[in-house]
């Protein structure tokens, strides 16, 4: 390979870095916006999440209401349509021809007495299902309450901070997106795969006082003087961050 071609290629390799650099600089910047918004985003979420599923209580308890509610209604219309029966048939005692005849229809009055009395146990054992649901339904629109106001609460403080920021960020968004078109796909994919599994986001890091500027572990002296060259693309060994040479660093000089 000619010096000129290998110069090329240097300079290739050095634009690469510096393009990875810069996006990691434009990403960590709004990693730290994000921080200042803190966990103000996720709080927003599960009182979201909870409201939901209060709501849903609520309507369940209402509909169970309604419909014992309604099974009540149906208890009472049977026990009047007992009662009618039960005076149909004392009536009709009073012309029977026979002994048969008139235990037949005291059967028909007991069997009726019965339905009144299960009727109404059933009257009763519902109106107890009806409080028991009422008291948990007042518990669980209470709570809907406190969750609603929770989240106005929570959604002024987000907006609040949102908009001091949110301007920045749509801008450091777009700049990010922009640095990222002009990276080859096989490296931004590495560097989004590094950057997914670091927990302070960084995937790019420079060597501070001879150590990984991710893991902090040191760097042998030679690695070093290979990553101040900028020809080649170097990982830690220690955490597969890429390493870089401090480009802003190298202006300031």
């Amino acid at each position: 390979m000619s010096a000129t071609a290998t110069k090329a290629k240097s300079s290739q390799v050095e634009e690469k870095l510096k393009a990875l650099y810069d996006l990691q600089k434009i990403d960590s910047t709004i990693d730290k916006i994000k921080i200042i918004r803190g966990e103000l985003p996720l709080e927003v979420k599960d009182l979201e999440d909870d409201i939901e599923g209060l709501e849903t209580r609520v309507e369940n308890f209402s509909h169970d209401i309604k419909g014992i509610e309604n099974e009540i209604t149906e208890k009472r219309y049977s026990i009047k349509d007992a009662q009618a029966l039960i005076s149909k048939y004392k009536e009709q005692q009073n012309n029977v021809r026979n002994n048969r005849e008139f235990d037949s229809l005291s059967k028909e009055i007991e069997y009726q007495e019965l339905e009144i009395q299960l009727a109404e146990k059933k009257i009763k054992e519902a109106q107890a299902q009806i409080e028991h649901k009422k008291e948990s339904l007042t518990l669980a629109e209470e709570s809907l309450k406190e969750k609603q106001e929770a989240l106005a609460e929570k959604n002024k403080e987000l907006a609040e901070i949102t908009k001091e920021t949110e301007k920045e960020e749509q801008d450091l968004l777009k700049k990010s997106e922009k640095a990222s078109k002009n990276i080859e796909e096989r490296l931004i994919n590495a560097y989004r795969r590094i950057r997914s599994n670091a927990k302070n986001g960084l995937a790019v890091v420079t060597v501070q006082r001879g150590a990984c500027g991710g893991c902090f572990n040191n760097i042998p002296p030679q690695r070093h003087l290979e990553i101040q060259s900028r020809k080649k693309l170097i990982v830690c060994e220690h955490c597969g961050r890429i390493l870089v040479d401090d480009f802003d660093k190298k202006v300031e000089e």
